[in-house]
C-alpha cells in the first residue's frame, strides 16, 4: 500500500489581477424616470424631470466610483437625432461605495423642447478602492433611456 502525503503551501496564493472584462463590470446603473412627463412649455420654458441613478457595487470589495454628467458628443448627428437635454447641478460624482453596497443619486434632467430623449448618457468609472494609482476603468453601459416629455 502507497501511502500519499499532502504538503501545505507556506504563503497563501498570490491573488490573480482581475481582468480588464471583469474590471469594466464592477458596478452595475439602472436609471429611474417616469416614461413619459407632461409640461407646459407656454407657460414655462424649462421642464425639469427627477431622476433616479442608483449604482450597485457588484463586487466583494470596496469600489471607487465617478459619475461624469457631462455629455460626450461622438457626432452632430447623434444630438440632432435624439436631441439635446441638461443635467442640473453637479457635472461629476465621487463615491465609494462598500462591497455590495447600493447608492442612489437624486439627478434633474432640463429639457426646453418636446420630444424624445436617452437619458442613458451618465459615464461611470470605477476601480477597486486598494488598487491605489490604478486608472478607473469604464463600466459597462446599459441601455438607452429614453424618456417622451409631451408639451400640453
Amino acid at each position: 500500500m502507497v501511502l500519499l502525503k499532502f504538503i501545505r503551501p507556506e504563503q497563501p496564493p498570490s491573488l490573480a489581477r482581475p481582468s480588464m472584462e471583469q474590471l469594466s463590470h464592477l458596478i452595475k446603473t439602472s436609471l429611474r424616470y417616469p416614461e413619459s412627463y407632461d409640461h407646459p412649455f407656454l407657460q414655462k420654458s424649462l421642464c425639469m424631470v427627477p431622476v433616479t441613478l442608483t449604482l450597485s457595487n457588484c463586487s466583494l470589495a470596496g469600489v471607487d466610483v465617478i459619475i461624469d454628467l457631462r455629455h460626450k458628443a461622438t457626432s452632430p448627428e447623434t444630438l440632432e437625432v435624439h436631441g439635446s437635454f441638461t443635467w442640473l447641478g453637479k457635472t461629476q460624482y465621487k463615491l465609494q461605495l462598500k462591497a455590495q453596497e447600493i447608492q442612489k443619486l437624486q439627478l434633474k434632467a432640463c429639457f426646453i423642447h418636446a420630444g424624445v430623449y436617452n437619458l442613458g448618457t451618465p459615464r461611470v468609472f470605477a476601480k477597486l478602492t486598494d488598487q491605489g494609482s490604478m486608472c478607473e476603468t469604464s463600466q459597462q453601459n446599459s441601455m438607452p433611456a429614453l424618456i417622451i416629455i409631451n408639451s400640453v
